[in-house]
């Protein structure tokens, strides 16, 4: 399993790396990526914990972006539509997606102590979860996994693991 988020890294290779992929993206299906969607991009990728959009639009603000909820929100929405953000319902707030441009069903584990996030990729189109859908009648069409608890960092007390 691909888990992104708790491991200790360079986060500007996150940005650097995720931008470039949003670049080619844009200009390969024709929209834009424009200032606004790139900085609320890079903000979502500075240390991998979730942002409100009234955070998001805070920042903004501070950088001359304006004022206005609808500039958060609408670079919001075009990053999770074009799937370089989700949105982490149990705390109303926004991540980078930490597996773009590949289709992927997320689970975020949500620590409660210092926020942090990390995706993994799941198949909820198979075992147990799909099964007692089976047996419903029901299709699953789209899934939303989420899990609180505790990261490695604040479990042990330490550091978190370095990535090489």
């Amino acid at each position: 399993m691909d888990t992104k988020g708790f491991a200790k890294h360079d986060h500007r290779a996150c940005i650097v790396d995720m931008i470039a992929v949003a670049e080619a993206y844009s200009a390969a299906n024709k929209v834009q990526f424009t200032p606004v969607r790139r900085r609320v991009l890079e903000l979502l990728l500075e240390d991998h914990k979730a942002l409100g959009a009234y955070d998001v639009l805070e920042r903004l603000v501070k950088e001359g972006y304006g004022s206005q909820p609808p500039v958060a929100y609408r670079a919001l929405d075009f990053l999770v539509k074009h799937g370089f953000a989700h949105k982490i319902e149990r705390l109303n707030a926004y991540i980078a997606c930490a597996h773009p441009q590949k289709i992927h069903a997320p689970a975020f584990m949500i620590c409660r102590q210092c926020k942090a996030i990390a995706e993994t990729m799941t198949t909820p189109t198979k075992g147990p979860f799909n099964q007692a859908a089976e047996e419903a009648g029901f299709q699953i069409e789209r899934t939303v996994f989420e899990a609180e608890g505790l990261c490695p960092k604040c479990v042990s007390g330490g550091a978190p693991r370095e990535v090489s």
